[in-house]
């Protein structure tokens, strides 16, 4: 197995119960893959996914109201926390996130397993899902839509802005120096540019997100995931929708959507079509929805908001190993500061 687990340490969670933590460490052709382990080694495994910027930080709040018999690894994506940028010259794509969980679940050796994303997280889970539904017995997705579409009349604008922004990195690349920050200025730039994150949320981010030089301290992310995604793809294929199956609940009380979070970056008409009709393609398969009060980053500010639904939503959906068996997606969209969404699909064993 391609992994090392190194630096136990015990995380204090908000009951006063001690979990134990480990470090995860796998090597890719271009440097390694790095993470943190939650939990026994024999238990249900489950993956965990961060968004964009962000690292594998945004579930230690979540991941300890989890149950404990479970085993949760959380991985800091390419070019994100404490893991390699990928080489010179090379895009950061959704594609390349999924080969890049290949590869952590080859390591780990399941050969079942569930999926907890948030935003971009979830966007690869959902991606990961379609490509290999055996594999995968559920999913969670934290704000996110789990595909991310762009209207295909602008697919060559989006494609060429991705192009020129990597040839332009490349040409000044050499004449910009890394900025270094003192942690209080790092964190006040985290918190401008994340205004759904509270500061204990942006101080957890911050122990994998900085990395200290000689007169203070740098971001360890990619400047790269800046830049356009140059593999872009139309509204998912209605195969993706044709094989979900389940039920229809809305739990929220009230229907107003708020004007911050996932759904502000989906805010053009054009954008709001697109995601309205992938939502209405989950909910013509009858997808579950749930509406939970919180924003972007609900599920590291206030975990205590999702947890129960999280826990609740895999457990029942635990594999029951028969030959009816069906894989299990749960959308978790928390949209704003007013109310969000669960939705639970379900897809089964292809």
């Amino acid at each position: 197995i391609m992994q090392t687990l190194k630096g136990v340490r015990h995380l204090m969670t908000s009951a006063t119960m001690k979990q134990a933590v480990s470090e995860f460490n796998m090597p890719v052709p271009w440097g390694e893959i790095r993470g943190k382990v939650w939990g026994p080694d024999h238990g249900r495994p489950i993956l965990c996914l961060h968004g964009w910027a962000d690292n594998c930080g945004t579930f230690n709040t979540l991941i300890p109201l989890l149950p404990k018999e479970w085993k949760y690894v959380a991985v800091d994506m390419a070019g994100h926390g404490l893991s390699s940028h990928r080489p010179p010259g090379v895009f950061y794509s959704f594609p390349a996130y999924v080969a890049d969980i290949r590869r952590v679940i080859g390591a780990l050796q399941w050969k079942r397993f569930s999926i907890i994303g948030h935003s971009m997280g979830g966007n690869v889970a959902g991606m990961f899902s379609a490509l290999y539904p055996e594999m995968v017995e559920s999913v969670v997705l934290l704000d996110s839509y789990g595909f991310l579409p762009t209207d295909a009349k602008e697919l060559h604008t989006v494609i060429r802005q991705g192009l020129e922004g990597m040839l332009e990195f490349e040409k000044k690349k050499d004449e910009k120096k890394e900025k270094v920050y003192t942690y209080e200025n790092a964190l006040m730039r985290l918190l401008a540019a994340n205004p759904s994150l509270s500061e204990q949320s942006a101080h957890i981010l911050l122990e994998r997100g900085l990395a200290q030089v000689e007169g203070g301290v740098v971001f360890t992310r990619d400047f790269r995931i800046n830049l356009k995604n140059v593999v872009r793809d139309t509204l998912p294929s209605l195969h993706y929708f044709t094989i979900i199956t389940g039920l229809l609940h809305n739990l929220s009380n009230s229907p107003d959507r708020a004007e911050e979070g996932f759904e502000k970056m989906f805010s053009e008409p054009q954008q709001k079509t697109l995601t309205s009709t992938l939502l209405q393609g989950y909910k013509d398969q009858s997808g579950m929805v749930v509406n939970v009060p919180g924003d972007h980053h609900v599920h590291l500010n206030t975990p205590e908001t999702v947890a129960q639904i999280v826990t609740d939503f895999l457990q029942e959906e635990a594999p029951s190993h028969s030959t009816s068996e069906v894989l299990h997606l749960a959308h978790l969209n928390t949209c704003g500061a007013a109310h969000g969404n669960v939705i639970l699909l379900n897809l089964p064993i292809i």
